[in-house]
């Protein structure tokens, strides 16, 4: 069956809760929020105004992660004091009750019993805290993964310093100072985080809605300090509950774009095998890659 993909390409607040009534869901009890809060300098994320609707619609919390980049990769969200610190500079704490969900250990444990890479997955713990999830995604470029959208989100995005360590080495080490000497190779790299992604999805089994929005599309993550500008025009915004579905209609919108930047951002992609992330989500089954898209 068909996953249904929605799709708007006005790009405003309003339309992304629009988009998601459109799911015909109600994530219950307490929604995890799960947003890019951008990097320090980044100038391509997505504003806590732009969100704030759509949190505000479903009372829910913004959550995020530390990062595994060590002290001299760049970036002030490795360290909680620091990341904290740069999440009120941002607006974010503002707006929304923030819970940086590894602030304090241990990890949550989650098996990945049919993994591809991946045995285990290790999230902020506080994730424990909440009974649903609504994924808002920006959809971009990744100077790793290739893009990134909602199961990157879903992977890199929720697991804690130690989860990301072994999602970037391919279960090679939890140690965030070693991880980028031992970086996984462009096949298993892809397919560690779509273990890691179905390992969330199982956790909140159905309890979970996606919106990506296809604005600031720079061939960069929101994760650089310093971001390469945008290369295309902004495109819309999607929403599906299916992650691979959602992934899948972002890449087929670049792929038939006329936008004279879109080679410059499939070369991102396709350097990095970007889309065997979602080929190895489809390939264990919390996704597909069929889709109807609904224009609204």
């Amino acid at each position: 069956m068909k996953a249904k993909v929605y799709f708007m390409r006005e790009i405003t607040p309003e339309n992304v809760v629009r988009l998601y009534h459109a799911l015909g869901v109600s994530l219950p009890g307490r929604v995890a929020v799960k947003v890019h809060t951008g990097e320090k300098g980044n100038q391509n994320f997505l504003r806590p105004e732009f969100w704030r609707p759509m949190v505000e619609e479903v009372h829910g919390t913004v959550v995020e992660c530390n990062t595994a980049y060590g002290d001299a990769a760049g970036g002030v969200r490795d360290h909680t004091e620091s990341h904290r610190k740069l999440l009120e500079e941002h607006g974010w704490t503002k707006y929304f009750d923030v819970d940086l969900m590894d602030a304090e250990g241990p990890d949550a444990v989650f098996p990945i019993p049919n993994g591809k890479i991946l045995k285990e997955n290790r999230v902020g713990r506080h994730l424990l805290n909440y009974d649903s999830m609504l994924v808002l995604a920006h959809f971009k470029g990744h100077p790793m993964g290739g893009y990134g959208g909602a199961l990157k989100q879903l992977a890199i995005g929720c697991a804690s310093r130690a989860g990301k360590a072994l999602i970037h080495s391919a279960g090679k080490t939890d140690d965030r100072f070693k991880t980028w000497q031992q970086h996984a190779s462009s096949v298993v790299f892809p397919e560690a985080m779509a273990d890691a992604a179905s390992s969330i999805v199982a956790h909140f089994q159905g309890k979970i809605a996606y919106i990506n929005v296809m604005k600031n599309l720079s061939v960069d993550c929101d994760c650089c300090e310093v971001a390469e500008d945008p290369c295309m025009q902004d495109i819309g915004m999607l929403a599906s509950l299916d992650p691979v579905a959602i992934d899948q209609a972002c890449m087929d919108l670049i792929v038939h774009s006329d936008d004279p930047g879109r080679d410059h951002f499939l070369e991102r992609v396709n350097s990095r095998n970007g889309i065997h992330t979602i080929e190895a989500a489809a390939d264990l089954g919390f996704g597909t890659r069929g889709y109807e898209r609904i224009d609204l």
